[in-house]
């Protein structure tokens, strides 16, 4: 489903009108966040897929550490989580053994953001299914949103794009391995430190890379009146992607992601389709973009590399029309 399609879906639900609701639906942002006192607020998140590894332990610790992010995006804290599984209750080629251990990766991701799994739900499915419910807390006004942004602020990323290009890969069984390793290695790796790095820093914005891809998420960043200006060269990429991209290695997910910004950017012309196409790559546990202004953007950079996270300043936000993003090489 695009951004616009779940903006439509949503615009047609109720709006909840409650003063201790500060972060909803409405803003298409990473996670809910609801007021509970003056010091206290919870977030609360949920998010599950299919595999995009084969390896089951790898799923399940995947799984669960693209669900964490989407709190990590909000600057919260992780309290706790409940599992959400879909699985076949007769398989002799999914014994139960795979679930046991998709279940153990996730529990094992959760441990290492310092969280227990509380329980859970699951369901017959013909094709496996996992990821987390996951909640955490964070004090009201410091949380993030993806709407704080203003003209000048530097866009930060932490993690390189590709992932989804690399699985569609994988799944063809035309990938290197070296090139799958690092993907596998970015995906299963929490957003933690660099959401510790974005609060020791302070930034004015933030959300994960993940389904509509980087330049679908950073469009839900622009608010009225606010546009963006991005370098695609600035963009870390993993190694191969563009090769891998020739041989058409182009997930269904990423070819929609492109087709329903396609109108919102202006490319330069030594900005090619297949490039564009690539930002807009859909990304599984991808990393944070951050808004943060411009004198505390080299500060944030030394903080996410001082907590060994890759660090990234791609472009800025300017003055202009809304949703506006412009792509130069």
């Amino acid at each position: 489903m695009s951004p616009e399609d779940l903006a439509q879906v949503l615009s047609e639900l109720p709006n909840f009108d409650d003063p201790n609701l500060l972060v909803g639906a409405q803003t298409a942002d990473d996670a809910a966040v609801y007021r509970l006192s003056d010091q206290l607020a919870i977030v609360q998140t949920v998010d599950f897929f299919t595999p995009v590894v084969d390896d089951p332990y790898l799923f399940g610790s995947i799984a669960a550490a693209n669900a964490l992010s989407d709190l990590y995006a909000m600057g919260a804290h992780p309290l706790m989580a409940l599992n959400i599984v879909g699985f076949p209750r007769k398989s002799e080629e999914l014994p139960l053994s795979v679930l046991k251990e998709i279940l153990r990766g996730g529990s094992d991701k959760a441990t290492e953001a310092g969280i227990p799994i509380v329980g859970g739900h699951s369901i017959d499915d013909p094709g496996p299914k996992y990821g987390l419910c996951a909640t955490g807390t964070v004090q009201p006004g410091s949380h993030w949103t993806n709407q704080g942004a203003s003209p000048g602020d530097r866009l930060i990323l932490t993690k390189p794009i590709g992932v989804g290009v690399i699985t569609t890969a994988i799944r063809a069984g035309v990938c290197d391995p070296v090139v799958e390793q690092a993907a596998v290695d970015s995906m299963n790796t929490l957003n933690r430190k660099a959401a510790e790095a974005g609060r020791k820093v302070g930034v004015q914005a933030a959300t994960d890379i993940t389904g509509f891809g980087l330049l679908g998420h950073l469009k839900e960043m622009l608010k009225p009146g606010l546009q963006a200006s991005i370098g695609f060269s600035k963009v870390p990429v993993f190694d191969g992607v563009m090769e891998l991209m020739g041989e058409d290695c182009i997930p269904g997910g990423t070819r929609r992601n492109h087709a329903a910004i396609a109108s919102h950017l202006r490319l330069d012309p030594e900005v090619n389709t297949l490039e564009a196409i690539l930002l807009c790559d859909a990304q599984t546990s991808g990393g944070l973009l951050f808004a943060v202004s411009p004198d505390k953007a080299s500060s944030l950079i030394e903080a996410l590399t001082q907590h060994g996270q890759t660090a990234a300043d791609i472009g800025l936000f300017e003055s202009g029309e809304a949703s506006l993003i412009q792509v130069s090489p």
